[in-house]
């Protein structure tokens, strides 16, 4: 299973918020570059991007942190918030994500997601399946739609969806614990080979051998790792244990 640190950008700054409330700001550290090398310093390989003002403003605003990222590290960045339009996702590319991430788009645009992922390749597409109560939330998750989570994931898997990840909105930033049960009812009652990302909740390291046991291909950890509840040196270790395996 990927360690997936998160680095959540608001004002070029490190943040975390808690459900997805803008007034929950915390700031960790003003220099986003900083932490990134800290991530690859031990051992980390990837990287979760979201750029907070992009939510919000409904178009890509700090895609300069992202390129500063991607050209003084090695991580493997997938870069979400705000993307909308075939302008926003040109310049993600350019400015050195690997992946992005559409998660308002495939519920409110799904014409432009779908073509997204036939120019791009859906290596290179990843659903943001975000949701309260199995429903999907949208637009940073100021909004609940009426779309079910597991029927929304199936619908794209479908389209050639492969990476999807799925935060539960009620978790996250809550350091509670992820949503196990949810994780192991979308992949036993999705299309084979979904690469399931989980995101929201985690809290201790010893969750994170449960989610690989489920079958998660991947982890987002975010405020856990900066109030200290799970260690780089923790993540270092899981790693090396995991490759060895």
């Amino acid at each position: 299973m990927r360690i997936i640190p998160a680095i959540d950008i608001i004002d070029g700054k490190c943040v975390r918020l808690s459900k997805g409330d803008y007034e929950t700001k915390k700031i960790y550290n003003e220099t986003p570059l900083e932490v990134a090398k800290q991530f690859e310093d031990h051992g980390i390989q990837y990287l979760h991007l979201v750029d907070l003002d992009g939510a919000k403003s409904k178009h890509i605003v700090n895609h300069h942190i992202l390129e500063q990222i991607a050209s003084k590290t090695n991580l493997k960045i997938d870069f979400g918030g705000g993307l909308k339009s075939d302008e926003d996702l040109r310049i993600a590319f350019e400015s050195g994500a690997n992946q992005i991430t559409g998660g308002s788009i495939a519920v409110k645009n799904p014409e432009t997601f779908q073509s997204w992922l036939k120019k791009f390749g859906s290596d290179k597409i990843i659903l943001g399946a975000d949701a309260n109560n199995e429903k999907i939330a949208v637009s940073g998750w100021m909004e609940e739609s009426d779309q079910e989570l597991i029927p929304f994931i199936k619908k794209y898997q479908d389209e050639g969806v492969q990476y999807v990840i799925c935060t539960d909105i009620s978790k996250d930033g809550m350091l509670q614990g992820p949503s196990f049960e949810l994780y192991k009812k979308i992949l036993e009652e999705s299309n084979e080979n979904l690469y399931l990302i989980a995101s929201g909740g985690i809290s201790t390291f010893n969750e994170l051998p449960k989610l690989a046991e489920i079958g998660c291909e991947g982890t987002i950890i975010g405020k856990a790792i900066y109030e200290n509840r799970i260690t780089l040196k923790q993540l270092e270790g899981f790693i090396l244990n995991y490759s060895n395996e």
